[in-house]
């Protein structure tokens, strides 16, 4: 059986990469075993590939109020939403392993308001899936909502940025026809 392309465009072989992004693709495969298939596709445009990879981190790899789980909670339901196959498999895989939970990923991809999660989690997801779906209506209201939650004015505006910067990601993805690598499925399980 052939192996299915990653992508419909052409994806750089590690080799051929600008040494700054081999060193981080090398990076994440020494740490998990394997490369992402995001992470070769982007290389497709390397400029591009260090801005996207530049803001993910600013955005997913802060401490803060809102934990790296949560984080992963706003992509699980935005990608799912946004019918982006590869950034729900993916981040999946990384939210049941930070929730040390292997039911979650599923439960909030199907439908996060039957999910096992808090009113704060609920809050803060019907918060990006408005600013996912419906950016131009939000308003005093939700913002309100999200504050009788505890959720500060900068950890509105990380749920908002994250679930903007996943739009644009799931965009890419399904225009890429980005396939999830197979070790995805079975992360955190």
């Amino acid at each position: 059986m052939a192996a299915k392309a990653i992508s419909r465009f052409p994806v750089p072989e590690i080799k051929d990469l600008p040494e700054d992004i081999r060193e981080r693709v090398l990076a994440v495969q020494e740490k998990s075993g394997f490369v992402p298939n995001v992470f070769l596709t982007l290389a497709h445009r390397p400029d591009e590939f260090r801005a996207f990879f530049a803001y993910h981190d600013a955005l997913m790899d802060k401490p803060g109020p809102i934990t790296k789980a949560e984080r992963e909670m706003i992509v699980v339901a935005t990608s799912n939403a946004n019918q982006c196959q590869y950034c729900v498999v993916a981040h999946g895989a990384i939210l049941r392993i930070r929730a040390k939970d292997p039911l979650i990923a599923d439960q909030v991809a199907i439908n996060y308001r039957k999910a096992d999660i808090t009113p704060r989690q609920m809050a803060m997801i019907d918060f990006a899936m408005k600013v996912s779906a419906q950016a131009y209506a939000v308003g005093e209201t939700d913002l309100a909502v999200l504050r009788e939650h505890g959720f500060t004015d900068e950890d509105i505006w990380d749920i908002a940025a994250i679930a903007a910067f996943f739009g644009m990601s799931n965009r890419l993805a399904n225009v890429t026809s980005m396939r999830p690598n197979d070790e995805f499925y079975a992360m955190g399980r």
